[in-house]
């Protein structure tokens, strides 16, 4: 049977499930207050029980239809940022993509690379039609790296999230299978 989130392999990187082993990277991700500057679903992490609270959360994506890979440079294995899926209705062959990178790697292709291959494995190991992914009107960065890849926008999901008492408008990207061309291009 093909596995619907097995590892990945790409010229820099290597993107694996995560596990306990992860908490402090994670922790540590999810505490940094440039990575978690547009998250608008949760506030910054305090402590490390919410880390294996978040990796509890994807244990099982096989079993769960949702997963989130650690983003690790090949050559040291070191954790730079996760990448994943969520939201993954089956019956129609639509799943959410999810993404977030350490800002010490900001601007070097890692994410492109990372988004490329799950996008892929999306499409190829998941049997989606439509991937979607949704960005918070002020993150220019990813709307503009979601564009690269080839996705579209559809609009805006109005006040899709309520965070420190306001809401927050984000756009819906969108990228069908029929539309992609690995990496985008």
């Amino acid at each position: 049977m093909k596995q619907a989130f097995p590892t990945i392999e790409t010229k820099r990187l290597t993107l694996v499930n995560s596990i306990a082993d992860d908490a402090r990277f994670i922790f540590e991700l999810y505490e940094d207050p440039l990575v978690c500057r547009y998250l608008y679903d949760e506030e910054p992490f305090t402590s490390i029980n919410q880390a294996k609270e978040w990796i509890d959360w994807h244990e099982y994506p096989e079993e769960y239809g949702r997963n989130r890979w650690i983003i690790r440079k090949k050559e040291t294995a070191t954790p730079i940022g996760t990448c994943g899926f969520d939201q993954w209705d089956a019956v129609n062959h639509v799943a959410e993509i999810g993404f977030d990178l350490w800002h010490g790697e900001w601007g070097k292709g890692y994410m492109s690379e990372a988004l490329t291959a799950a996008i892929d494995s999306g499409f190829n190991n998941m049997g989606l039609n439509r991937i979607q992914a949704f960005v918070a009107l002020e993150n220019t960065a990813s709307c503009r790296l979601l564009e690269r890849l080839g996705f579209e926008r559809e609009g805006i999901f109005r006040e899709k999230h309520f965070f420190q008492g306001e809401y927050y408008d984000h756009y819906i990207y969108s990228l069908l299978k029929k539309e992609w061309k690995k990496g985008g291009l």
